[in-house]
């Protein structure tokens, strides 16, 4: 009965699934698999000829890729102006070092340019490189040797990637939390205070003509004339005696004090109509529009005095571009923030929906960038491939948010629950398929290209840990990601995923990935071409 059981995909996948969690869970001195562990019952299945079909995989794979460039693409600009530079180096490190090894040890053991080609395409796990190695030596040897070495290419980054913190003796959970609060530190903390107008020159003047938000940086948002307490406007004069609010950096604070008077801590009250409200940015036609193009203050006498995005408060500028789940604090009359609200959207239960045509039509987008044959000149093509192609448009999409009533966005729950569903199809598959011959292989070809081929995945990782941390200093989740995209390794990255609550390793995958493909392409025809 079992045997009937297990020729079913579907009983099979979820046993398989099932059993990988629970391995997953078992702990060794603090280390265990995760979700990791899926891929080792997966081999162990495929061996005894269990078969998850390839379309699952795949299907898994666009899931697990396309949530992963969604998820990043609005930091990955970011990242690669400001780290691009270093994780280039340190992937072009990877794949050298890899293309290197291989022909080193292919003189050592007197191995043919077809098994070298394959066993390096196979170590990085690179599907386009087997395609270009088959192309390039027209030999069959070449697509045995990277089922030699596939296996261990996956398993190896997977254990690589587990192991290193472990063996540096460093915290992820601490290093992610430190991370984050350097970059909170790039953005100013937002602070309130009152100042007392005195500065003569600014004595009878409106806000509109003393430029306090372009002067200093700081937002008005109170003003405080005898007994009344107003929310001001451009055209709101000033009168020595004044008492006004505003909200700013430190800096811009203290440039006010010098442009209008004394500062000193505190608030003013708000009068019984004007309420301090937070709102909600979900409706799509605001996505992307200037928060000075809203006229706030003029068209609903309300000011904005801050605006927190992913917990990070950002000050109000006229040319900030506004992001779908921006939180806006507005001050004003009940009646204007009413209006506000209703134009903003504020509908908390939109941040939770989700929307499965733009998922669907990036994907489509992504298969077909991916079939697109870019060629160069002597001769060289190259394809993004299924992988490269959904990648590189999600990266894009994401980053660009919004295109006329399509948001290329993506609830964080939502985003989870597919990408833990695509990784855990990909596994299986990937799992099944290098577990059925894997026995097999070892048999008729010896452990000589096993060998060879574990060396090729081990030697570029032990030198991106060198360089990264020594020569670089940089995080070791920047390490993490750059090491599972330079050598191109979706389980790696899975691994390294589930040991973090943070997507900076998915971050740093992203930056690499697409340049690792192109590079290793490049060095397996150059290897199959030059050497002989």
């Amino acid at each position: 009965m079992l045997t009937d059981l297990l020729q079913s995909s579907y009983f099979a996948l979820f046993l398989i699934v099932a059993l990988g969690f629970m391995l997953g869970r078992i702990k060794i001195k603090g280390l265990s698999l995760d979700v990791s562990a899926v891929i080792f019952i997966a081999l162990l299945f495929g061996h005894f000829g269990v078969i998850i079909p390839k379309e699952l995989g795949n299907f898994g794979l666009v899931l697990f890729i396309f949530t992963i460039g969604i998820q990043a693409g609005p930091g990955f600009f970011d990242s690669f102006r400001s780290k691009g530079k270093t994780l280039i180096i340190i992937t072009l490190l990877i794949v050298l070092s890899a293309s290197i090894t291989g022909v080193g040890l292919k003189y050592l053991f007197d191995l043919d340019t077809p098994s070298v080609v394959g066993l390096i395409a196979g170590a990085l796990t690179s599907t386009p490189g087997l395609a270009v190695a088959i192309d390039s030596t027209n030999s069959p040897l070449a697509s045995i040797a990277y089922g030699i070495a596939y296996p261990f290419g996956v398993i190896g980054v997977i254990l690589f990637v587990k192991l290193m913190p472990k063996v540096l003796r460093i915290d992820l959970e601490k290093e992610a939390r430190k991370l984050e609060k350097e970059r909170r530190g790039q953005f100013p903390q937002i602070d309130t205070c009152i100042f007392t107008v005195s500065n003569i020159s600014v004595i009878g003047k409106t806000l509109g003509q003393v430029h306090v938000r372009a002067m200093t940086g700081a937002v008005v948002s109170r003003l405080k004339h005898g007994d009344d307490i107003i929310i001001p406007v451009a055209n709101t004069v000033l009168h020595e005696g004044d008492i006004i609010q505003a909200v700013g950096s430190e800096s811009a604070l203290d440039q006010l004090a010098v442009l209008v008077g004394p500062r000193q801590e505190g608030e003013l009250p708000l009068e019984r109509t004007q309420e301090i409200e937070s709102l909600l940015l979900t409706k799509k036609d605001m996505i992307n529009k200037q928060l000075g193009d809203l006229n706030l203050q003029r068209n609903f006498g309300c000011t904005v005095t801050r605006i927190r995005r992913s917990g990070i408060d950002l000050s109000p500028s006229p040319d900030l571009a506004l992001k779908f789940g921006d939180k806006l604090m507005i001050v004003g009359e009940r009646e204007g923030i009413q209006s506000i609200a209703r134009l903003l959207g504020n509908d908390v239960k939109k941040l939770s929906d989700t929307d499965f045509f733009p998922i669907a039509m990036g994907i489509v987008l992504g298969v077909i960038f991916g079939k697109l044959n870019i060629s160069f000149a002597n001769g060289f093509s190259f394809s993004p491939g299924l992988t490269g192609g959904i990648l590189i448009m999600a990266l894009v999409l994401s980053a660009v948010g919004k295109t006329g009533p399509i948001m290329w966005s993506m609830s964080g729950p939502a985003n989870q629950l597919l990408r833990q569903l695509g990784l855990l199809l990909f596994l299986a598959e990937v799992g099944t398929s290098a577990g059925k011959n894997l026995v097999a292989t070892f048999q008729d070809s010896g452990l000589l290209l096993f060998g060879v081929g574990a060396c090729i995945t081990i030697v570029p990782m032990f030198i991106a840990v060198l360089v990264g941390r020594l020569v670089f200093k940089i995080s070791v989740l920047d390490l993490l990601g750059t090491i599972t995209g330079g050598m191109t390794s979706t389980p790696g990255l899975a691994a390294a995923d589930s040991m973090v609550d943070s997507n900076i390793p998915s971050v740093a995958y992203a930056t690499v990935y697409p340049i690792a493909m192109v590079i290793l392409i490049l060095c397996i025809q150059c290897i199959a071409s030059l050497i002989y």
